[in-house]
């Protein structure tokens, strides 16, 4: 249920502030038939709200004289027991993610010499959907008075919105050496693109869509937040290739290198991390002589279309 807020007139937001509010959703000027749109939905899965029993190194190793027995309380409350059996629990909500067709346009993009060069810009232009009731681990009470965890979905929640901070890289699977692109923001293709896939209507890139708040989408209003994300110089040879969304969620993993750890580093120095990150596959079987959007397929021979994997 939401809840309307009258602001006194003098703490009433300022023009900018207003417009920021304002261009948070930005659906299309045009409806799309059936079908252009591919929807891949958040797969939620319980094993992502919790990392399973470790060691907290920072403290085994970080602080001395830790092995001692107690007299009057059971040893399994001790620090070193304690820190030697870690379950951390977290909450994890997650972005349905969908997109058009990949597709080509060749637009001029400046140049440090100021002058204008044509180049042929791969992009893609998605949708971004909070549904809400994220994943949480819940205290429940057994028959006998234990307490456990079960893993359940909270309706309603997150009440407040979610942000999306976007990481797209395109990786080639054929080419001689594997080649990585991160996306570019290309302004001048940017508004050329809009009038081509939405009727001119606006559409965020990966740093203008990471400022906004995306609010819980309901049955009486679309709050889906629409970006472009764009390529420039991908090698023409490239036939086979996968598309890595990080952002969609805040589910990772992480573990800790295997050497000894110096409590006075940064846990980051030994400590490994993982995103949970949306691969699409894709296939183009065409040549380097005669690029065509239209010979870009979504999935590829012998792969699956697309999955959630952990980088």
């Amino acid at each position: 249920m939401s809840h309307a807020i009258a602001a006194a007139p003098e703490e009433a937001p300022d023009a900018a502030d207003q417009t920021i509010r304002l261009a948070q959703v930005n659906p299309p000027n045009r409806k799309f038939v059936e079908g252009v749109l591919t929807t891949i939905p958040m797969k939620f899965s319980a094993e992502d709200t919790y990392t399973t029993p470790a060691e907290y190194r920072d403290i085994l190793e970080g602080i001395p004289n830790l092995d001692w027995k107690p007299n009057f309380m059971a040893e399994t409350r001790t620090l070193k027991s304690m820190a030697s059996d870690v379950i951390y629990r977290r909450d994890i909500w997650g972005l349905e993610f969908s997109f058009k067709p990949l597709r080509m346009i060749e637009v001029g993009i400046p140049q440090p010499s100021g002058k204008l060069q044509k180049k042929l810009i791969w992009y893609m232009v998605y949708k971004v959907t909070n549904h809400g009731e994220p994943l949480r681990h819940v205290p429940v009470k057994d028959q006998f008075d234990n307490v456990k965890y079960e893993v359940q979905q909270i309706e309603g929640l997150p009440s407040a919105p979610v942000r999306f901070f976007p990481r797209f890289v395109l990786s080639t699977q054929d080419t001689k050496e594997k080649k990585e692109y991160l996306d570019r923001i290309l302004p001048a293709a940017a508004e050329k693109i809009a009038e081509r896939e939405t009727g001119g209507s606006k559409l965020y890139n990966t740093v203008e869509i990471s400022r906004f708040d995306i609010p819980v989408t309901t049955e009486d209003k679309d709050n889906s937040i629409w970006g472009v994300v764009t390529w420039e110089d991908i090698d023409p040879e490239t036939d086979f290739f996968s598309i890595y969304v990080d952002g969609l969620t805040n589910a990772f993993r992480w573990k800790d290198k295997d050497e000894q750890v110096d409590p006075t580093d940064n846990p980051l120095s030994y400590r490994q991390y993982e995103q949970k990150t949306l691969k699409l596959n894709f296939w183009r079987p065409g040549d380097r002589l005669d690029e065509n959007e239209e010979e870009i397929r979504f999935g590829a021979p012998g792969e699956v279309d697309y999955e959630w994997i952990f980088r």
